[in-house]
């Protein structure tokens, strides 16, 4: 599926177009799954998605910001029951 917060290729914080790496929102086993079921994923550099000290894998306010805003734009077209079913929890 394609993402539901970006339709360009390019790093979703930078608007840079190389080294791009797939960040899935919600990860680990079932979540990536469901975060490529429903499109909860950004292109992300290299660098903002595991290099750096402010990439989201590294730093935890950078992962809550993305969470808060997939769920966000997820609940302009559904409701938080049917995002809650989904992930398990609230991140709003």
């Amino acid at each position: 599926m394609k993402s539901i917060l970006q339709t360009e290729k390019e790093d979703y914080l930078s608007g840079r177009t190389y080294r791009l790496e797939k960040h899935h929102i919600f990860f680990g086993t079932s979540n990536r799954k469901m975060s490529e079921k429903y499109g909860f994923w950004v292109w992300l550099t290299a660098e903002n998605h595991r290099e750096s000290k402010n990439a989201v894998h590294q730093n935890r306010e950078m992962d809550l910001l993305l969470k808060r805003i997939a769920q966000n734009k997820f609940e302009e077209t559904h409701t938080r029951d049917e995002f809650m079913q989904i992930i398990g929890r609230n991140y709003l």
